[in-house]
């Protein structure tokens, strides 16, 4: 069911690890197959991130098939899941026969105890992340319209920036699960600075949009501030950050990012701040 398992980390395993290492670790890649579903597991928050690119079939959410105990049961069964359209066409979600339509960048919760979710649209990309639940909420379909969105940066930093909030308390009730958007202003390259760390989640951050999704990248900094380390990265990869690690990033060009929150709880504002002259 999920072609690779992510296991929790200490930061001292950041000290001697040689950057393929950390690529094991960290970079979740090959994320859209054409007419499959691709899940990894990850033991941060036991998220699960995937993606799905449609070919001419629908593609449905697999049900689980792993531990033998939960085979054949629906993958949402204990679970909630955001879903984003991340491709330049739109795409439709049909969640227990009731169809959304998504727009390029439109985003869809699905509450705990769905039982069928199936994916469709051609030449449509869909990434997911899916958290544990405690309880169910409201299955909801939000563009950026219903986002709140905050803007940050400067172009004279080369870090303007729009960031779209979309599911958190007050826009989109979830168990636990946080999702959102930001969009690099054109000439822009720097995102979430100053960098923070986040002792009670964990994130996860999916780069795309690149300019040229061949050849631009984006350096994704990651470590404790003191000891940083960093990761190339290519157009619709993702990358884990735990609890005690920065993230902060920069490309060769402008991007788009849809970060992914799960923990203790929901506050969009629990981080803790690093100047950038505290980086070493």
């Amino acid at each position: 069911m999920y072609r690779r398992t992510y296991y929790a980390t200490h930061p001292d395993m950041m000290e001697c690890v040689s950057n393929q290492g950390l690529r094991d670790r960290y970079l979740i890649s090959e994320l859209f197959g054409p007419g499959e579903c691709r899940l990894a597991y990850t033991h941060a928050e036991r998220f699960v991130i995937g993606g799905l690119a449609i070919d001419t079939a629908p593609v449905p959410l697999p049900d689980q098939t792993e531990p033998i105990s939960v085979a054949g049961r629906p993958f949402l069964e204990r679970r909630e899941l955001g879903i984003f359209n991340v491709s330049a066409v739109g795409g439709i979600v049909s969640v227990d026969g009731e169809r959304f339509v998504l727009a390029p960048k439109d985003c869809l919760y699905v509450g705990m105890g769905a039982r069928e979710v199936l994916f469709s649209g051609e030449g449509a990309r869909f990434y997911l992340a899916s958290t544990p639940a405690h309880r169910r909420c409201e299955t909801r379909k939000l563009g950026i319209a219903d986002a709140r969105a905050m803007v940050r940066g400067s172009a004279e930093a080369s870090s303007a920036r729009r960031i779209h909030q979309f599911i958190l308390p007050g826009i989109c009730d979830s168990a636990q699960l946080a999702m959102g958007l930001t969009i690099l202003e054109p000439g822009s390259v720097w995102n979430t600075t100053p960098p923070h760390i986040h002792e009670r989640r964990s994130e996860i951050y999916f780069y795309f949009d690149l300019n040229d999704a061949e050849r631009d990248r984006v350096f994704h900094y990651m470590g404790q501030g003191e000891a940083t380390r960093h990761l190339v990265m290519r157009n619709e990869e993702a990358v884990i950050s735990p609890p005690w690690s920065i993230h902060m990033g920069a490309g060769t060009s402008a991007y788009a990012f849809i970060w992914a929150m799960a923990g203790e709880n929901q506050d969009y504002e629990d981080m803790n701040l690093l100047d950038i002259c505290q980086l070493v």
